[in-house]
């Protein structure tokens, strides 16, 4: 039997077709019309009507077949010149099933990659950054960055669902949630990227240079080799900045501008400065070597922001006590360096510039509150002790916010608390140091520079009158708009500190006995027994406490430790493990400690005293937190370490803080930071 081709006209051609029967049927009008006017002109018009209307029929049911496999053959040309358009298309471009397996490539896809067509295997074999996990599941589309050969490719993989295209289709059937495939396209950013580097690699860098120690190594020379060094110094200054395609000019004697290119800062990061230790090689007799800080500013709009980056990155590189580079990009900071302790000054000019603008202060303000970092310890509560009576002096109330006591502090404070020579609102809590801040109150932070450590840092934002007075490194944390900064990287402690603040304060200004124990036990603390960062100026304050009063019986006793902290310490000691053959690793147990954090302290301190170690790591958890505790005698800078877990400290004495962090996770992070810095040449 022979089967016919069916077929029935839709969309706009039955629309054509059926408006040509309507607009015909209108000429039924006109006969009726003829009718009444005339019955012959109306016959003749009914007769063409017929006749019309036959010719009309005829040609839907002729033509139409014929019509319709015109429309099938245009319909099947038309689709292998978009299969031809799509062949040829010039983007490389791919059509993937949902496990990323290749159903069809286009012929540029096929040169780019090489292949014959045919190639049905998974897209990973050929790219391997495009896999299951980079395939958009729950997006509509992705980009991939890839690299193929010596070509840089931008891969757009667009998800295309099925539902739309296979409703009325009876040949396939959808296949549970795999009714997608992947549509990949390949556009090469080649020269895009090189374009981009090469902007990148020439944008204005702008730099400072200081030499931290100018005065101190001229004073150690004879007039006749200064000019010598100071021409050495400058030689080596420039040369190394001009093999960087640098510009170098000298502003003054120990300051100079430095202007280079993007590219040229990358060569200087990846050899980590090594000026900073090619300076300090220059030896014609100088008993002290230089050193030079390093302010790099880069990526602010032009040179005016990048100079004020570059003056904000020397003044961090100042505080945290030179001899270090620092590189400023917008928000973020990048350190260099700082691998040595900083020279401690014998001068005491800044001490007394700095006691004087202190009770200028204090004199001005109703009330001065003193606090310190949060946990106290001995160090912060003897400072603030100093602090305290230094307010008296000039006739201020005074108090010192004191949180959580722990049993380092709890003595001394029952002390302080039970004479009645001290108000018995001399400590406050939070939240009476809360009520009591105002824009009259001079609020003084000691041991700490940074807002979030310290005691109550909701006061700092209820004044405008903040002094800082702190001898621990700076970190891009900082407490913004102090009215006075003594920051003092190469003092011992806040207690030294402030105990040369204490004698050009006033004269006359007299120490009670229990207050200078406090300060004297916060150095002894501090210093391990002036075993550590140990200078003349920390032996001068020390003598200036023991002549008002510091009783070195007294604060022995008070420091003793009970057993139970005594014998966690040896048990810190006896696990201890040895990383890398020089760094000592352990775990302080917390259970029956009052304060675990001080005893890891303690141990951290006495695991430098086996031989080998050059460095100190003990981790406590206290109060649902990781401690950390760092220590070193010369040869390691903690602090650079433990700025890399979110702490900071000092060279040889840091720490950090831990949250939702495991012991064994803790020191697993501190074996993965410092195998990463070895790496890097950073330790």
């Amino acid at each position: 039997m022979k089967t016919k081709f069916k077929a029935k006209y839709g969309g706009n051609l039955k629309m054509h077709w059926q408006w040509s029967v309507i607009l015909a049927l209108t000429l039924l009008i006109l006969d009726a019309w003829l009718m009444w006017v005339d019955t012959k002109a109306g016959l003749i018009g009914i007769a063409f009507s017929a006749l019309y209307f036959l010719a009309i029929l005829w040609m839907y049911f002729h033509y139409k077949p014929r019509i319709l496999r015109e429309l099938v053959d245009f319909a099947t040309r038309y689709g292998q010149v978009q299969k031809k358009i799509l062949e040829e298309f010039e983007i490389p471009a791919a059509l993937l099933e949902p496990d990323g397996k290749i159903l069809w490539m286009n012929d540029r896809l096929y040169e780019v990659t090489g292949k014959t067509s045919g190639y049905r295997k998974s897209i990973t074999t050929l790219f391997p950054e495009i896999n299951r996990g980079s395939l958009p599941v729950t997006s509509w589309d992705k980009d991939v960055k890839i690299r193929y050969e010596e070509n840089d490719y931008r891969v757009h993989i667009q998800r295309i669902l099925l539902d739309d295209l296979l409703d009325d289709v009876e040949l396939v059937e959808r296949d549970g949630d795999n009714n997608y495939l992947y549509m990949v396209y390949l556009f090469d950013e080649t020269d895009l990227n090189h374009y981009i580097t090469e902007n990148r690699e020439q944008r204005p860098v702008v730099g400072l240079v200081y030499i931290d120690n100018y005065e101190e190594a001229m004073e150690n020379v004879d007039e006749v080799h200064q000019s010598l060094l100071n021409v050495l110094v400058d030689r080596k200054i420039n040369k190394y900045f001009a093999n960087m395609d640098g510009l170098v000019k000298k502003l003054e004697k120990d300051k100079y501008l430095v202007v280079m290119s993007q590219k040229s800062l990358d060569v200087l990061q990846e050899d980590r400065f090594a000026i900073l230790e090619g300076v300090k090689t220059i030896n014609i007799g100088n008993d002290q070597g230089m050193t030079l800080s390093i302010g790099v500013g880069i990526n602010g709009n032009g040179y005016p922001q990048n100079y004020e980056f570059a003056r904000i990155a020397m003044e961090m590189a100042l505080g945290r006590g030179g001899d270090q580079a620092v590189v400023k990009d917008n928000d973020k900071m990048a350190f260099f360096g700082g691998k040595s302790q900083r020279a401690e000054k014998s001068t005491r000019v800044k001490a007394r510039v700095k006691a004087q603008a202190l009770r200028e202060i204090m004199t001005t303000k109703d009330n001065v509150v003193a606090m310190g970092h949060h946990i106290t310890d001995m160090d912060s509560l003897g400072a603030c002790i100093g602090v305290y009576r230094a307010a008296k002096m000039v006739g201020k109330d005074a108090h010192i916010v004191l949180g959580e006591e722990n049993s380092s502090i709890r003595a001394w404070v029952k002390q302080f608390q039970e004479s009645r020579d001290y108000e018995e609102d001399v400590f406050i809590s939070h939240e009476k140091a809360m009520e009591l801040v105002d824009n009259n109150t001079a609020v003084v932070v000691v041991d700490t520079n940074r807002p979030s450590m310290t005691e109550c840092k909701e006061i700092l934002y209820q004044t405008k009158t903040i002094v800082v007075v702190d001898h621990h490194r700076q970190t891009t944390e900082k407490i913004e708009n102090a009215a006075l900064s003594y920051i003092e990287p190469s003092a011992s402690s806040a207690c030294e500190m402030i105990a040369e603040i204490l004698q050009y304060f006033e004269d006359g200004v007299r120490l009670k006995n229990r207050e200078a124990d406090c300060m004297y036990a916060g150095i002894i603390i501090d210093t391990n027994n002036f075993a550590a960062k140990t200078g003349v100026r920390t032996f001068e304050a020390a003598a200036y406490l023991r002549r008002s009063g510091a009783d070195m019986t007294r604060v022995r006793k008070a420091l003793r430790d009970d057993m139970d902290s005594y014998k966690a310490r040896a048990e810190v000691v006896r696990h201890a493990e040895t990383f890398m053959g020089n760094y000592a690793i352990s775990i302080c147990p917390a259970e029956g400690l009052e304060c675990p954090n001080v005893v890891g302290a303690q141990a951290a301190n006495e695991l430098l005293n086996i031989i080998g170690v050059k460095a100190s790591f003990v981790i406590t958890e206290y109060d649902k937190r990781v401690f950390v505790s760092a220590r070193s005698i010369d040869e390691v800078n903690v602090q650079i370490v433990m700025e890399r877990l979110g702490g900071g400290g000092h060279i040889n004495i840091a720490g950090a803080q831990l949250a939702n962090m495991t012991v064994e996770e803790a020191v697993q992070k501190i074996k993965d930071v410092l195998t990463e810095m070895t790496e890097e040449g950073a330790i």
